[in-house]
């Protein structure tokens, strides 16, 4: 399925990119709006894929699909998307470790310069930490459950995740969460409010985490610490 997307995907990319048909085509009715709709929305997340076909044969292909004949056999129709997919993933793999490569560097150079400034303690496994308050009550330790508010930035500065702005509280097993957490939360008292500087080792490393942390993200979070419920 993807691999049909993605050359439905090259051919609305061409299509469009052609100031002929941009003037030209145009949805007249709500079939032609939904129609169009359809391919933008194709066009706009599998973009990235059209440089991988050739346009011709594409539309060759679907013309000669809605005609029910083929110039492949279904067994070299398999092959052919076996290694269209195993292409892909290379791309994507080089794309990863280069991305990787760039945000470590970044990351290593970042931590350099913020340990030594005002405040930041570092411990034995790298975490960064500031008390930014200092709570009185009792600190948690790795097999407790524990209720904090929290912001989570990247180094741009971007916030990926934010109970403040939820305007809710978390509560969580610290067992269950990133090393750096583990790690970080047991170092506060409750009532704490700590910021943590995590190096990519202790959180997501070379993965990262769904769109919006890249491999290899250093991590900064805002945490304070409400409550140790269990």
């Amino acid at each position: 399925m993807r691999i049909f997307l993605s050359a439905l995907s090259a051919l609305l990319i061409f299509s469009c990119t052609a100031e002929s048909q941009v003037n030209s085509v145009k949805p007249t009715n709500k079939k032609d709006t939904a129609s169009y709709a359809v391919g933008v929305n194709i066009g706009n997340n599998l973009r990235k894929d059209a440089a991988m076909f050739n346009i011709d044969m594409v539309m060759a292909g679907i013309r000669d699909a809605m005609a029910e004949k083929s110039l492949l056999t279904p067994e070299q129709m398999q092959a052919a998307f076996v290694g269209l997919q195993q292409e892909m993933q290379a791309k994507a793999d080089t794309e990863r470790k280069a991305a990787s490569s760039a945000n470590r560097e970044k990351g290593e150079k970042f931590l350099a310069e913020n340990k030594g400034k005002e405040g930041v303690m570092t411990t034995a496994s790298g975490l960064q930490y500031k008390v930014v308050r200092q709570g009185t009550g009792a600190k948690p330790t790795a097999a407790n459950t524990v209720k904090v508010h929290y912001e989570g930035r990247l180094l741009s500065g971007k916030v990926f995740d934010s109970s403040y702005e939820r305007k809710e509280p978390i509560e969580f097993p610290l067992n269950g969460v990133i090393a750096g957490w583990t790690e970080g939360v047991q170092l506060m008292s409750v009532g704490s409010k700590f910021t943590f500087f995590i190096p990519s080792d202790l959180a997501y490393g070379d993965q990262g985490a769904g769109s919006d942390i890249g491999p290899a993200e250093v991590l900064i979070f805002d945490v304070e610490l409400l409550d140790i419920t269990k």
